[in-house]
């Protein structure tokens, strides 16, 4: 049964469809009629076909990889709503690629993120609607609003109900303290953080640990898993701290490129849990992945921006 009252029009392009799916069902309300293709030089065509004048639109479209191509489809999407008169066009966007580039860490470099926010707005996006930025001062590089959803209470219920005992939340570095830190006062667990730098681009090293762990089950919570560097290294430093050998990965966006999967499936790690911001690899690619879903969660706030209700509860 729908719970929309009328006036919400959802559309889903191509980057993630089975979370779109599953919002929709959520909602009660379809998916609206639209075709994505491609010419034969790569170059995205779209089509609505149905009426979207008047109507409060949501695109539902992570820019995760290929994030060029899913970001552009993107902006193609919400042009050809503004094109055709729709009222409002909001932007879910559960996964927003390029947020590791939100300042400059040395001459010469973009900020990334900042560009992206300019482009998404003017390809004609009213609002914002994403989850866990890897920078919360992303939301800043807005005029528009941005309601920034996090997986945090999903994450946090997950490990509740597993039951755990003696476990600490392990941070990788002093830059997600803060975040990791509303996980362990849910689980009622102490944290230890990881100290790291990068000495060249995209490589990672791990310095030393702060915090007791030895004899407990450590849960490494972070935002973004990619190659798994970063996870690597810590699990290396929280078995050499005298840590159980039964040690649990979380993170929102399981980006996964191939490097991944060998270094997380290893014997010590016993669980990587992700949400669907990001469609999962193939089954066996990673056979210790667990995926929570975060559809209830972006069809509820869909639910409270449409009827001018705030998402305050969202986060409890």
């Amino acid at each position: 049964m729908s719970r929309i009252n009328g006036g919400l029009k959802l559309f889903a392009g191509t980057a993630n469809r089975h979370l779109a799916e599953r919002i929709s069902q959520h909602l009660g309300a379809p998916l609206g009629d639209l075709t994505v293709s491609r010419f034969s030089d790569g170059e995205c065509y779209v089509k609505y076909l149905e009426s979207v004048r008047g109507v409060d639109a949501y695109v539902i479209q992570p820019t995760c990889p290929p994030v060029d191509t899913n970001l552009v489809e993107l902006l193609i999407l919400m042009d050809a709503l503004r094109r055709a008169s729709a009222a409002s066009i909001t932007a879910v966007v559960p996964y927003y690629g390029y947020a590791r580039q939100e300042k400059k860490d040395a001459p010469r470099e973009p900020i990334t993120a900042k560009l992206v926010a300019d482009v998404l707005t003017a390809a004609g996006a009213n609002r914002i609607m994403t989850m866990d930025l890897h920078a919360g001062a992303i939301q800043g590089f807005f005029n528009i609003p941005v309601d920034h959803l996090t997986s945090i209470p999903a994450i946090s219920n997950y490990f509740k109900e597993k039951n755990l005992e003696n476990t600490v939340v392990v941070s990788t570095d002093e830059g997600r303290v803060k975040t990791v830190r509303q996980v362990s006062s849910r689980l009622n667990a102490p944290i230890a953080v990881g100290y790291k730098f990068h000495p060249t681009h995209q490589k990672t090293e791990m310095t030393h640990l702060a915090g007791d762990v030895r004899g407990k089950i450590p849960i490494i919570v972070e935002d973004i898993v990619t190659t798994g560097g970063s996870i690597n290294e810590c699990v290396d430093a929280l078995l050499e701290y005298g840590c159980k050998p039964e040690i649990y990965i979380a993170a929102t966006h399981g980006v996964l490129t191939e490097p991944a999967f060998a270094r997380l499936n290893r014997p010590e790690i016993k669980e990587v849990v992700v949400t669907d911001t990001i469609p999962a690899p193939p089954d066996g690619r990673l056979p210790n992945l667990k995926v929570l879903s975060v559809a209830p969660l972006f069809a509820e706030a869909i639910l409270c921006v449409h009827e001018d209700r705030s998402i305050r509860s969202l986060f409890d």
